[in-house]
Order: structure tokens, then sequence, then C-alpha cells
């Protein structure tokens, strides 16, 4: 079986290696194919792919290449986690959106907005090249903005599953504190890619939400980056990504004089690569863990068997609403437990959202129709309007003036603004 990696010399491709070389059984790969632009991050990732698999036994040979066509022919499953621009382009994700006194993220508000039009159409055509070359492959996209990204492909016809690792993260944390294995522990995991809430944490089906609140408040503030109180208050965990929306003016003031993630992220590559250039590193090194995207190899090899087996198993993924959410359109994409077979993703019921909830998801799923629109069609005044309908932005000076500064900025990306 055929697994290819688009975006394989990103330094993040040996955690995704690992957790392949530990499940053949589930995951029978016999081909790894490694397709990047950057032929040099290519040769060093995929030189130190191939010893990891070596060392651990494993018989899948490892491909690379620079071409997209001769990548996909033929594949099973394709995982996309490119990063159009590079860290160069991120750190202006970052930090223009500052500049006007907004959150400076790549994911979200004005950041993820500047992504997402770079990313959808450079994502349409691999996907258009899938279709053709290997029209019964499923893509599984973990390329920011997931949610819209996600979208753009299903809205387009192709067979894909969004995914993001926090709902994986969590999940493990949480048997972590009880003291049992993950595979005891579901969550009641609802909302959009980077906007979501736990609202219950089923062990042997059973909700202990309420006493873990109690009994480690400090742990799951750590993982949700908001105070305790406050999450007993919600009488839920948002995600990590919540804390922009809940404390942006706090996390504003944290950011500025600080150094971006981007340039944070750029140095830690530098040294990764340093590292993987040496013969003798046949597993991934201790620093790698520094890079974020924990337990994303796991999550992928799990979703990625479980497509191709027809398993029937719940795994929490990005899929179209369908209904899940009555307040949505069912073709929104939505983050929730979803059954897994050959036929795709099917959500499971959610109980209904509190409107404390439901009222935040119904804005940014409507600022992701109107970014999507935006990354398809181009113009200022798409954007304009796409960071008008984000609460992280809202207001029609700033939301004017960061479209021309993003679009500015992206030209090289964007073929409509050349």
């Amino acid at each position: 079986m055929k697994l290819t990696v688009i975006g394989g010399g990103s330094t993040y491709t040996p955690e995704l290696v690992d957790g392949l070389a530990r499940a053949h059984a589930a995951l029978p790969v016999s081909e790894l194919v490694l397709a990047d632009p950057d032929a040099g991050r290519l040769e060093l990732v995929g030189g130190l792919a191939a010893r990891m698999l070596a060392r651990a036994g494993h018989p899948a040979r490892v491909g690379t290449t620079g071409d997209l066509d001769e990548a996909v022919a033929g594949a099973a499953v394709v995982l996309l986690q490119l990063r159009v621009g590079g860290q160069a382009a991120r750190h202006l994700d970052e930090t223009l959106p500052l500049a006007c006194g907004c959150v400076g993220q790549e994911t979200t508000g004005a950041g993820g907005l500047a992504k997402a039009l770079r990313t959808v159409p450079v994502v349409l055509d691999i996907a258009a090249r899938v279709a053709a070359r290997a029209p019964d492959a499923w893509i599984v996209d973990f390329t920011n903005p997931v949610g819209i990204v996600t979208r753009a492909l299903l809205d387009a016809g192709h067979r894909a599953v969004g995914l993001c690792n926090v709902a994986i993260g969590f999940q493990r944390r949480a048997a972590a504190l009880l003291g049992v294995p993950p595979g005891r522990v579901s969550l009641g995991h609802a909302g959009l890619n980077h906007l979501t809430w736990v609202r219950s944490v089923l062990l042997d089906g059973t909700d202990v939400l309420p006493d873990l609140l109690d009994r480690h408040p400090d742990d799951l503030a750590a993982v949700s980056g908001l105070p305790a109180p406050f999450l007993r208050g919600l009488g839920a965990v948002p995600s990590y990504y919540l804390r922009y929306f809940y404390a942006h003016d706090r996390v504003v003031d944290e950011q500025r004089g600080a150094p971006s993630r981007a340039e944070e992220v750029a140095a830690l590559e530098r040294d990764l690569l340093d590292l993987y250039a040496d013969p003798a590193l046949d597993t991934k090194p201790a620093r790698l863990g520094e890079r974020g995207g924990a337990f994303y190899s796991e999550a992928a090899v799990q979703l990625a068997a479980s497509l191709l087996a027809d398993t029937g198993d719940v795994q929490v993924v990005n899929v179209r609403n369908r209904g899940t959410l009555p307040f949505l359109d069912d073709r929104a994409v939505i983050e929730v437990p979803a059954r897994i077979t050959a036929s795709g993703a099917v959500p499971l019921p959610v109980p209904p959202v509190e409107p404390l909830f439901a009222g935040l998801i119904a804005h940014v799923s409507a600022y992701e129709e109107l970014a999507l629109d935006a990354a398809l069609r181009g113009g200022v005044d798409r954007v304009t309007a796409a960071l008008l309908a984000h609460p992280l932005v809202g207001q029609f000076d700033v939301a004017e003036r960061l479209a021309r500064d993003l679009v500015a900025a992206n030209r090289a990306h964007l073929p409509w603004a050349a």
C-alpha cells in the first residue's frame, strides 16, 4: 500500500514516520513517498525516514520527489501537511494583525485568513491530481486552517477528511490524569476546528469531567491556557485556541515585543535539519517534541487505517455538519466524533450545544464561509468582508487596513492580486 505525504520535507515528518513504524499491522504501508518542492530538506528528511523504518524492521521503501503527479499516482492515502510560503509567510500572519491590535496567530483571525488565501488554491490543485491519478485514494488534511481547507476539498467533490491533534491530545491527557489506558476514554468534543469545547469525558461510558475539574483544575487550566475557576464556571474545557477569544487583550499584550512563533520554529527547524543530516541518526530526536503537533502521527495512522479497513470505530475529525449542529448549514465543516468507514466519516449525534458556545460557533462558521469565498474568488473586498465577520477583528477600519496589508504581503502567492 502506498502512502504519500505532501509537504514531506517538513521537519515534523519524522514524527509521522515514527507512528507508521509502530503501526505496521494496522496500516501495512509498503511504499512511503515524501513529496516537497524543497529538494534539500527532502533529502535530509527522506534519509532519516528510511533509517528510522530500517531500524524498526519496517519493510516499506521510502521515495522522495518534487513531482506531484508521480507522488500521488496509485496512492491509497495522501496526507496533506504543507505550508505555502514557509515560516516567512507565517511570520507575517502573526505580526501584521498584531500591528493592528489583533491577535497574531497562524490559524485563526486575520493570520488564519491569510493562510487560507494562500493554501486553498494549492490544495485544490493537489487534490485534482489525486483524483486523476489515484481516484480511490483518501485525502487526509492536516494543513491549517483545517476546517476551511477541508470544506474546500469536500465542496470540490474530493474524498477527504480533516484531522487535528487537539482532541487526541486532550484524550491522552485526560487518560493520564485518570490513570487509565486512552482506549477507555472518549470525549464529548464539539465545535469547529480550533474552536472546540470538551463538554464531557467518558470513562467506560460514565462522564467524569466534573470530577476532573474538581480534582485536577491546574492541569486542565494548563491544557486550555485559561484559569481553573473560569473552566469550572463553563463546565467544559475549551481548546487552547479559545484563549485567543476569551483572553484576547491579554494575549495581545503577551505577543507584543515577544518573538513570533514563526521565528522560534524557524530556528528550531535549522537545528533539527542539522540533526537529520547525521547519517548515524535513526530515531526521532528529542528536540522534535518542541515542534508541536503532539499525537498527530497516532491520529493520522489511526484515521488512515480505519478508512482503508472499514473499521467503523469513532474518531474526532473534521466532517460535513449534515444537521449535527442544527444552527449551522448542513454543508459547514465541524469537528466532532464520527464513525469512520470505507465510505468516509459520519458525524455522531451531539447533545444540544449551549448558547454561549453555539453563538461563537455560528459566528466563526459564517466567517469561514466568507474566507473560503475569498480564497476561491479573490478580491480585497471579499478579504475585507471575511475579516469584518471574524470576531477577533470585527471593526470596519481594522478590517479594511488588514485586508490591504495581507493582500500586499501575500501578493506572490495570490495570482488574482498580481
